[in-house]
């Protein structure tokens, strides 16, 4: 009966309540991992028994909890209560007391754990190979390497022997897997889950990541085990969000023809092609952004002060038994040697004005869409060079954390070669419903099967719709960032969104009185009129009224054009305001004519 049965939440939760038994689920784990025979995918592997005992004391079938019987596996940098924490290195190995946060939350909600899985040692690695205990097989393919460095962890759920798994990402390793498996990966904002109970890699840029089969489960997942924890210092008291159907049309950035990269995948290339005009026939506006900014941010991360972090994890065990480090690991790790503290403070340095250069490409855009992987490598690839498909991996990934995003790995239908496709979707801190919710469309309609079984992907149920409970509204004059009266705003808790423009019906004035000065904007008709610069701030419906009623005559609040067609709330100007005003309809920007007022004639 269970033969056949996919592992997906969803699938369970219907078994267990039609009768089936937790024991008989974990017997049905075991028979699969027997019919893999793959040896490399655990570094432990729960007793039988005892797990057949741990699934019996979870008595009647509970839909309480909403994890009741799901089997998952670890990643074997999590402690797990009794389990040796290896992080891939025999000779590091400890034995926790007590299990990771993450783990123990999960467990609460009546999850199975089946094991610890194997990684690329102390999670340095992209390609999964990188491990002292045999490289697990990629689930989709043998020749393919399984992706790190969370390899063992994305080849069980793309098996479908678990539900979902949990890996780590610092630089990537919660997604390259999913590409690599055809699988979801979860990579949460960070500090969402709690890092404590977790061997870190870069302490300041890692996160705990989920994968699954479907979208839906690795949210699930995720909603379970997230949760503010004051005993780890970078943990966030994040808002949970349910995942809503988007409200209104997306604007998502992709790189552009100059910038992407494929390293000669014609055939990548083509799926990726396919998946973004998927998006836009959806209704999303694609924006085709230059991404050698964010290529700039990814180079920091293996260059000073967070190679640095890695070797503060390892610093004494690579001075008493250095042999005991993989090579390769070793070697990229040990970099931080001839580093100094200075080095670290201009790597901080060179990482802001980074930042602050990518900034006006990512304003005013939803999320990003990515391909989660350049191109394939195969096993052999990485004995013959270990470095460089490693790095080029990481094409796509290595930005993120520095730059504070989530980000949501999602299979999509095969290439043209069969292999799996996969974009990733990327978006601000504390966005992640907001890119899970667009991941799930691809799941509908996609002629795919779930990881390497036979399983199609279920169909999804509809998503509700999202209720906001704030506005936008564009502003031109001293509301705007840095002027005299942004703070009225920024009291109100209103938030910048995005620079943008009116239609070109507008007449624009700088009104008499003052101070502070004041602009107009009036719709008009006639060659004389023009485009407005505008900024749009997302504003709390409830403070709305609280704004309005400081907003003295003539101005108003009314519906204004944008140059796109679409319209927004916005301030407005009655005809009789323009009495005594200044015609600057030329200039069509607050800002210049400030810049302008302020020369002496």
């Amino acid at each position: 009966m269970l033969t056949q049965l996919p592992f997906t939440l969803e699938a369970l939760e219907k078994a267990y309540a039609g009768g089936v038994s937790p024991v008989a689920v974990v017997d049905e784990v075991f028979e699969r991992l027997a019919s893999i025979n793959d040896p490399g995918i655990f570094i432990h592997l729960c007793d039988r028994d005892s797990l057949r005992a741990e699934a019996e004391a979870l008595g009647p079938y509970d839909p309480g909890k909403p994890l009741w019987g799901i089997p998952f596996a670890v990643k074997d940098n999590i402690d797990v209560a009794g389990i040796e924490t290896t992080a891939g290195c025999p000779a590091y190995a400890y034995a926790p007391d007590a299990d990771a946060f993450v783990i123990a939350k999960l467990r609460a909600a009546g999850a199975l754990m089946i094991g610890k899985t194997n990684l690329d040692q102390f999670a340095t690695g992209l390609v999964g190979v990188r491990t002292p205990y045999g490289a697990p097989l990629n689930a989709v393919d043998p020749e393919i390497v399984p992706g790190g460095s969370s390899g063992g962890s994305g080849v069980i759920v793309g098996h479908g022997v678990v539900s979902f798994s949990l890996g780590t990402d610092t630089a990537g390793s919660g997604r390259v897997p999913a590409a690599l498996n055809n699988i979801v990966g979860l990579k949460p904002t960070l500090g969402a889950l709690s890092a404590s109970g977790v061997v870190p890699a870069c302490r300041t840029l890692d996160t705990i990541s989920i994968f699954a089969l479907t979208v839906d489960d690795a949210y699930a997942a995720f909603a379970v085990a997230r949760g503010f924890d004051s005993a780890d210092a970078y943990s966030r008291p994040l808002t949970h969000e349910a995942m809503t159907s988007p409200d209104g049309p997306l604007r998502i950035g992709v790189p552009d023809a100059a910038s992407i990269e494929f390293f000669g995948d014609e055939v990548q290339k083509q799926a990726f092609d396919r998946d973004v005009a998927r998006l836009a026939a959806s209704g999303a506006t694609i924006n085709y952004l230059d991404f050698e900014p964010l290529y700039a941010i990814a180079r920091m991360l293996y260059e000073g002060a967070w190679v640095a972090e890695r070797y503060t994890v390892i610093d004494a065990l690579l001075a008493s038994n250095p042999d005991a480090i993989h090579p390769v690991t070793r070697k990229i790790i040990s970099h931080a040697e001839s580093m100094s503290a200075a080095d670290a403070f201009r790597g901080f340095y060179r990482l802001a004005e980074l930042k602050r250069a990518a900034e006006p490409m990512l304003e005013g855009l939803d999320m990003l869409c990515v391909p989660t992987i350049p191109t394939f490598y195969s096993v052999t690839d990485l004995e013959a060079d270990p470095v460089t498909p490693n790095s080029n991996n990481g094409t796509y990934t290595n930005f993120v954390n520095l730059l504070d995003m989530c980000g949501i790995a999602v299979p999509t239908a095969p290439r043209a070669d069969g292999r799996p496709g996969s974009v990733t979707l990327l978006a601000a801190a504390g966005k992640d419903a907001a890119i899970a919710s667009v991941a799930r469309d691809f799941e509908l309609n996609c002629d795919r099967k779930m990881g390497a079984t036979a399983h199609p992907v279920p169909m999804p149920a509809p998503l509700p719709k999202a209720t906001s409970d704030r506005m936008d509204l564009a502003v031109c004059g001293a509301h705007m960032t840095g002027l005299p009266l942004n703070w009225q705003l920024a009291d109100l808790g209103a938030t910048f969104v995005r620079r943008a423009q009116s239609s070109a019906d507008y007449k624009f004035y700088a009104l008499a009185g003052g101070p502070p000065d004041r602009p107009g904007m009036v719709r008009s008709e006639g060659s004389d009129t023009g485009a407005v610069a505008l900024e749009i701030w997302s504003i709390p419906k409830a403070a709305f009224g609280t704004f309005m009623a400081g907003i003295p005559a003539p101005l108003g609040i009314g519906t204004v054009e944008l140059s796109d067609g679409s319209h927004v709330k916005g301030f407005i100007c009655e005809a009789s305001g323009t009495n005594g005003a200044t015609d600057i309809t030329h200039l069509g920007d607050w800002r210049i004519y400030l810049e302008q007022k302020a020369v002496p004639a």
